[in-house]
């Protein structure tokens, strides 16, 4: 069986969980708590030396670190249902728009960046939430510019890698109290996503950690 390393909260574990619920993989959570510092532990490191989540180690004990190379590699060993669309354009423009997640908005908004601002430049805890609540709406603005009018998700009537790490991160700003107004369309993703066994059942207080 896959072993998951995960953290409850962590929208990149959050986008593998999907990604696994979806292809019917099953897998065991090993719980990583991140604000204790589990992810700094020796052995975790010798693990994943990026110190992060998710983990997944294989069957064979082969280790993958990186929730977009995992994402891939069970898009390869499970194609149905398929996160990445064949046609050639339609599948960058999928690929752009879940970098625009996964690159733009989540790096700036994790957990060591905004310790960091608060502990070596002095961010209040008010201020890093504006912090995370400015990346947030504006990577959500970029996102919801690039969607087509008419599918059900955002690109085709079936959730894709975008969906996926859209969902994730629509956790994080809902948690943090981002504006949505302006996010109708994402928020319909968001809906019709949740009501999916496979989203529902990776949702962050779902997870056997959650506290």
């Amino acid at each position: 069986m896959l072993t998951l390393y995960s953290y409850w909260r962590s929208t990149t574990s959050y986008r593998v969980r999907v990604a696994l619920n979806l292809k019917g993989l099953p897998y065991e959570t090993v719980p990583v708590d991140l604000v204790a510092g589990a992810q700094r532990a020796s052995d975790y490191v010798t693990l994943n030396p990026g110190r992060g989540v998710p983990t997944l180690v294989l069957e064979d004990g082969s280790v993958l670190t990186q929730s977009l190379a995992i994402l891939d590699y069970l898009d390869q060993i499970a194609p149905d249902p398929a996160l990445l669309p064949t046609d050639a354009l339609l599948r960058a423009r999928v690929q752009a728009a879940a970098q625009t997640i996964a690159l733009d908005i989540h790096p700036v908004n994790n957990l060591k960046v905004v310790s960091r601002l608060k502990s070596e430049y002095g961010l209040t805890g008010d201020d890093a939430i504006d912090w995370m609540r400015h990346w947030m709406s504006e990577g959500f603005r970029a996102y919801q510019a690039l969607l087509p009018d008419g599918p059900a998700f955002s690109f085709a009537d079936t959730p894709l890698l975008c969906d996926i790490c859209l969902v994730a991160q629509l956790y994080n700003a809902h948690r943090w109290g981002v504006d949505m107004t302006s996010f109708a369309r994402l928020l319909d993703i968001e809906k019709r996503a949740l009501k999916l066994p496979a989203f529902d059942a990776a949702r962050p207080e779902n997870q056997p950690d959650a506290a």
